[in-house]
């Protein structure tokens, strides 16, 4: 029980610090500090003007790869030392969701690699701007989900580990 415990309290933990300086180079990221950096980087793109876009391309795609990397270190960790506390079908959602996040990160990545945004014009940036935003957002979306869904079945979890046996 307590070795349960012990990890539920290790999975809130990585899920609730959001460190100042994320290094994500080599690093683990928990569900929470991918969604933080990747609205960083996101919100930057959103704000920078059209001219930056370009440059701008280059820095997101950079933190979509570290982002999704990051993440599937983590899920080592998760998947393996969660699994006998969720049981099969629970277990089966949160692999399903991981893939999910997966894959709208690759498709973000796809939509960023297959956009050349140098020798534009205005409006045409625009354009791809709002499409790579799109996929961006979706992304995200994936990612807070995915996140909510955990820090829910974590903290019941604790709470029923925390009540004393009777």
């Amino acid at each position: 029980m307590s070795e349960h415990l012990d990890t539920i309290n290790k999975a809130l933990t990585e899920h609730h610090e959001i460190r100042e300086t994320v290094r994500l180079t080599g690093d683990s990221v928990t569900d929470v500090e991918a969604l933080f950096v990747l609205r960083n980087a996101y919100t930057g793109w959103v704000q920078g003007n059209v001219q930056d876009l370009p440059a701008r391309q280059g820095q997101l795609l950079h933190t979509l790869e570290s982002v999704k990397n990051g993440l599937k270190r983590h899920w080592g960790f998760e998947e393996k030392a969660i699994e006998p506390l969720l049981g099969e079908p629970l277990m089966k959602a949160f692999l399903y969701e991981h893939g999910e996040i997966v894959r709208q990160i690759d498709n973000a990545i796809k939509v960023l690699t297959g956009t050349k945004l140098d020798g534009m014009e205005r409006q045409e940036l625009l354009g791809k701007k709002a499409m790579i935003q799109d996929a961006i957002n979706r992304a995200l979306q994936s990612i807070d989900e995915h996140s909510n869904h955990e820090d829910l079945i974590f903290k019941m979890i604790k709470k029923a580990l925390d009540v004393p046996s009777t």
